[in-house]
């Protein structure tokens, strides 16, 4: 990623610039859903910057569906196959990418009904979760959030990468889950999402991001 020119901001305005935004997005398949992306490693909190837009939009009298890829995730069977900590497993196969594609985006094609399925599996109780559908109603907007994103050719309209520097990932990550972060800068290398998305937001110091305008 080349130098990118970033600007201070608030929570409160960036999600309220990004409301704005998304009220006049067009989806590209000419379909009534816009689909938006909230990317970011889970301690960027990319769910948090969604909710944030969401509760804008609805003020702003637009609908929405929050949707986060961790009620996607693979039985657990299938995602420890090769141990709890194998960083490939979790780049390749511990979300459930068809699940996604069935039960998220197939409802939101052109021609679609808009029943979307907002989570699947529980990874708490490794369950389905049985969840309703969600008739999300034309002009209605997708905020997807989650790590890993923009690697799987989703049809989103919109792509927001939420960054954070190696550094600043390796300290907000609990230790825990360090054994995750070669997935991260794996995906840094071949993907670029910070190059890649159509909004970048910094959030190396939780308190004071900065994004591209």
């Amino acid at each position: 990623m080349g130098p990118v020119r970033l600007e201070a901001i608030t929570w409160e305005r960036l999600g309220d610039l990004l409301a704005d935004r998304l009220l006049d997005l067009k989806p590209a398949d000419g379909g009534p859903w816009p689909r938006v992306a909230f990317d970011g490693a889970p301690a960027a909190l990319p769910g948090d910057l969604a909710q944030r837009v969401s509760e804008a939009l609805r003020v702003r009298g637009r609908p929405s569906l929050v949707v986060g890829t961790e009620g996607f995730l693979r039985p657990g069977s299938l995602r420890f196959e090769y141990g709890h900590q194998d960083v490939d497993a979790y780049y390749d196969g511990w979300f459930d990418t068809r699940a996604l594609w069935r039960e998220v985006f197939g409802p939101l094609e052109t021609g679609g009904d808009g029943r979307v399925l907002p989570d699947l599996w529980d990874p708490a109780t490794d369950r389905a979760t049985r969840s309703a559908y969600v008739q999300l109603p034309p002009g209605g907007i997708l905020l997807l959030h989650g790590p890993l994103l923009l690697r799987h050719w989703f049809p989103f309209d919109l792509s927001v990468h939420v960054l954070l520097s190696p550094g600043a990932l390796h300290r907000r990550t609990p230790e825990t889950e360090h054994w995750t972060l070669p997935a991260f800068a794996r995906y840094e290398d071949e993907v670029d999402p910070a190059g890649t998305a159509d909004v970048l937001v910094r959030a190396d110091d939780p308190r004071h991001p900065a994004w591209n305008g």
